[in-house]
């Protein structure tokens, strides 16, 4: 008789991971869900999806959105398709196989209120690639990285909101690559602990396709406590399925 898969659980239970393949969930990718402002009937794509984790973590905290996942990978999103089955999700989340520069057909062009993105986050140009194709496919960048805000930004319509999480020494490519169409750029930063004795290595970053509105930089998330526990704020996101607060703008 062969072993159990070993399963992977995200916000305490609600979303189970039982298909092998790819890189292990991060805190990342359970921000980024947390951070995507869906409501029910929202249409959401997620941009890279890996094996999933992110779209199931959306749709657990909202009922009612539909997601649309794309993954350039095939195995990966073959992966992302026995997750999306396993959580009994196969009604509100449709993954395709595909690359965003060129995606596959049904494609709502500038039809999602929402686009979720945890991009590959290192240039080639410098990182000696991982020898593992598909980490190296994750974690390095295969098209500029203001060609991958734009093609975010050409599925969103007026009004939609994109969202994504990067490197905070990447906050300068960001801020370059967003194309003028995006606006009302919000800016939250991951605090590694609450007393901001180390620095940022990650942030959020929303932007409105349309927005008008300055940027704003929030004082930002804390993700640990001085002892090194989880926030009471993470550990909501973490184990509550809560939502990560933007707050009001200025």
């Amino acid at each position: 008789m062969s072993a159990p898969e070993p399963v992977t659980t995200l916000l305490d239970g609600r979303v189970r991971l039982v298909a092998g393949g790819g890189l292990p969930p991060t805190t990342d990718t359970v921000l980024l869900a947390a951070a995507t402002p869906a409501i029910a009937g929202s249409r959401v794509l997620e941009a890279g999806c890996g094996s999933g984790a992110a779209s199931l973590c959306l749709a657990a905290r909202v009922p009612g959105c539909l997601v649309t996942a794309i993954e350039r990978e095939p195995g990966l999103a073959e992966t992302a398709r026995e997750n999306v089955a396993a959580n009994g999700l196969a009604d509100r989340i449709a993954v395709l196989t595909g690359d965003i520069a060129a995606p596959p057909a049904p494609w709502p062009v500038a039809g999602f209120d929402l686009v979720m993105s945890n991009p590959p986050y290192l240039e080639p140009a410098r990182v000696r690639a991982s020898p593992d194709p598909l980490r190296a496919a994750a974690t390095v960048e295969s098209m500029p990285l203001g060609t991958w805000l734009r093609i975010c930004c050409a599925a969103l319509r007026d009004g939609g909101d994109l969202v994504i999480v990067h490197r905070a020494d990447r906050l300068d490519d960001l801020l370059a690559g967003l194309p003028a169409m995006l606006g009302s750029v919000t800016i939250l930063p991951l605090w590694p602990d609450a007393g901001g004795q180390r620095p940022v290595r990650r942030i959020l970053l929303k932007a409105t396709r349309g927005g008008r509105a300055p940027l704003v930089l929030l004082p930002g998330f804390a993700l640990h406590e001085a002892g090194g526990a989880y926030s009471a704020a993470a550990q909501a996101v973490f184990r509550g399925c809560a939502a990560v607060s933007w707050g009001p703008r200025a």
